[in-house]
């Protein structure tokens, strides 16, 4: 749903309506805009529509755990994803290492997942010479929604990433982007990441798939037309 934040943030239950026209059958949140969960977990049985998971930050989480436990609830959603952590020190690597590994532990008794969603930056070392994706893989066990654009801008093989996640368990969703190896991103079909190849792999290794196309250009659902349009093409 951050595809088409220019109509969420306004009226979150049109764009929903909007988005279940064009054919898709679930969504990912970022952000509920001030609705409440309850309601929006029954707009949602109303269009057809499945919650897969939301985008939270690791400070709601710091704030109010109870509370995000509650809405993920009364929202019907039981995958809760870390948009956004950037450590620039060893020392900061280790601390975010241990709360994720703490909030997944205590997410899972909840019956709620924690993953995270990478960028590109997490590819490149830190001032530390510190890998933060390298850490995130060789030091948790935490469910990873790759965001494979981000993967491809960072010059790496996002295939590979997902067959190694992929055999160990740990690639439960992906993010479905294009854009140019610069960075910038571009609606699906309209870039030079390989979203075909994605795609496959993805149906073969049984991740669900989350489109994104976050440029608002000319809109939010103007992309996600594109992207659906092109996903019933191949």
């Amino acid at each position: 749903m951050y595809s088409v934040r220019d109509i969420a943030e306004k009226d979150l239950h049109k764009a929903l309506e909007q988005v279940a026209a064009l054919g898709y059958s679930a969504v990912e949140f970022a952000g509920l805009f001030g609705n409440k969960p309850e309601t929006v977990r029954e707009w949602l049985g109303g269009l057809g529509l499945e919650a897969w998971g939301t985008h939270t930050g690791l400070d709601a989480l710091e704030k109010d755990f109870n509370g995000v436990v509650k809405e993920h609830r009364a929202l019907g959603c039981n995958v809760l994803t870390v948009p956004w952590l950037s450590p620039a020190t060893r020392e900061e690597t280790d601390a975010v290492i241990e709360k994720l590994s703490d909030y997944s532990r205590r997410l899972a008794s909840e019956g709620i997942t924690l993953s995270y969603h990478n960028h590109a930056h997490e590819f490149a070392p830190n001032k530390d010479g510190v890998f933060f994706w390298n850490e995130l893989v060789s030091r948790t066990a935490l469910p990873l929604e790759m965001d494979t654009y981000w993967v491809y801008a960072a010059a790496e093989d996002p295939l590979q990433w997902m067959d190694r996640l992929s055999a160990a368990g740990r690639l439960p969703l992906i993010h479905l982007k294009d854009g140019l190896s610069g960075g910038e991103g571009k609606p699906l079909g309209m870039g030079t990441a390989p979203v075909a190849a994605v795609h496959e792999r993805a149906k073969d290794c049984g991740a669900k798939i989350i489109v994104e196309s976050e440029t608002l250009c000319p809109s939010g659902i103007d992309e996600a037309r594109i992207c659906i349009e092109y996903l019933k093409a191949l």
